[in-house]
């Protein structure tokens, strides 16, 4: 079971760094409404870790099935992304939103 949650969990967390590297494409593509859907979708994760004390509610599920608790406990990262995972994807998100807004207000070309 814990080879699944772990999958699964993974396989979340890819989907959320294609969105964020999704934000940078569209915006500079020019495509703000790709960057919006990025934008939103990200957060909406970002309201879910929030609420979940910011962990992500498969970390709890997968507790229960090991004693384990490195950072990559729960899913297939490397330990040293695992543990600075939401620092490094939310700088590039802020980033992400920062330069599709430059781009959108035109005061990046």
């Amino acid at each position: 079971m814990l080879t699944f949650i772990r999958a699964a969990h993974t396989i979340v967390w890819l989907f959320f760094v294609a969105c964020i590297a999704a934000i940078w494409v569209f915006a500079a593509r020019g495509d703000y409404l790709g960057a919006a859907v990025s934008i939103g979708l990200v957060f909406v994760e970002c309201v879910v870790l929030a609420v979940n004390g910011w962990k992500c509610p498969l970390t709890a599920v997968a507790a229960r099935h090991t004693d384990d608790r490195r950072d990559n406990f729960d899913i297939y990262l490397p330990q040293w992304l695992a543990r600075h995972n939401k620092s490094v994807f939310g700088t590039l998100y802020l980033a992400g939103i920062a330069f599709t807004l430059a781009r959108w207000t035109r005061l990046l070309p």
